[in-house]
């Protein structure tokens, strides 16, 4: 699994926005996210930890490359 480093859990949000998935819900700890066919959970975390981020990245359907377009 790739790294991602360096990125709160807000730029995340942000660039999963982008990329066309919206909030369905928030809790104390986590945000989940969904395009209609896939859900994410992004920690609130900062920074997020570089190889989950990479794995939500992945998870998404994006490279690490591709992902960083939408930061």
């Amino acid at each position: 699994m790739q790294k991602l480093p360096g990125i709160n859990h807000l730029e995340a949000i942000r660039a999963l926005e982008k990329a066309g998935f919206r909030i369905v819900r928030q809790g104390k700890k986590h945000i989940v996210l969904s395009n209609g066919g896939r859900f994410l959970t992004v920690p609130r975390n900062n920074p997020i930890n570089a190889f989950t981020m990479g794995g939500i990245a992945q998870d998404a359907g994006f490279t690490v490359e591709e992902f960083r377009k939408f930061l």
